[in-house]
């Protein structure tokens, strides 16, 4: 019974172990597949990082500094740009205002026939600034999305086979025992001998 017993254990853990390990393979090929498709589309878009002159506040610098002239490739990257400079400039240009505020108070305006015209052209102009700005920062942070879903995959695939091999080793030192085991009272039997039981 007990040489069942740790047969059955050791073929799961080994099956387990198994399917740990294949699972390692797919997540390393994620990590892989996201992250050449993040490099790829950032790279198209041309990108340069501000450099340090361009960066005003410390917490742009903190932010940016370490990226400063290089092309964009990495969501990290992307995170910072989207962040530290563009959402800096888009709430500069706007005194802090959002695209729905803005937006907002140009539809009011336009529709008003007193309204002055110079303003609703300046509000225009402000509305289209923010909205291109959102939509680059969601693009980004997209990337950032990605990025961050491929470097938890590395690390779900280093776990992975970090643990499969574990109990692999475990499962065949499972068998290698049930093996021992069943040579010894076979000996034993044989020798006609009782078995000394810890």
């Amino acid at each position: 019974m007990r040489k069942t017993l740790d047969k059955l254990i050791s073929w799961t853990g080994i099956t387990v172990a198994v399917v740990l390990l294949l699972a390692g393979g797919l997540l390393t090929y994620a990590h892989s597949f996201i992250t050449d498709q993040v490099e790829q589309q950032l790279s198209q878009q041309d990108i340069t990082m501000p450099g340090a002159k361009a960066l005003e506040t410390q917490a742009q610098k903190d932010a940016l500094l370490q990226y400063a002239g290089q092309k964009m490739t990495t969501g990290d990257q992307a995170k910072a740009f989207a962040d530290s400079y563009i959402l800096v400039h888009m709430n500069a240009a706007s005194k802090g205002r959002t695209y729905e505020d803005v937006s907002g108070e140009f539809l009011t305006l336009s529709k008003d026939p007193n309204a002055d015209q110079a303003k609703v052209a300046q509000l225009g102009q402000l509305r289209q600034t923010l909205f291109m700005g959102n939509t680059l920062r969601g693009l980004l942070l997209n990337a950032y999305a990605f990025g961050t879903m491929g470097t938890i995959a590395l690390y779900a695939a280093i776990a992975a086979f970090a643990s499969g091999a574990l109990l692999l080793v475990l499962g065949l030192l499972g068998l290698r025992h049930a093996k021992t085991a069943e040579d010894v009272r076979v000996s034993t039997a044989e020798s006609g001998r009782v078995p000394q039981t810890a």
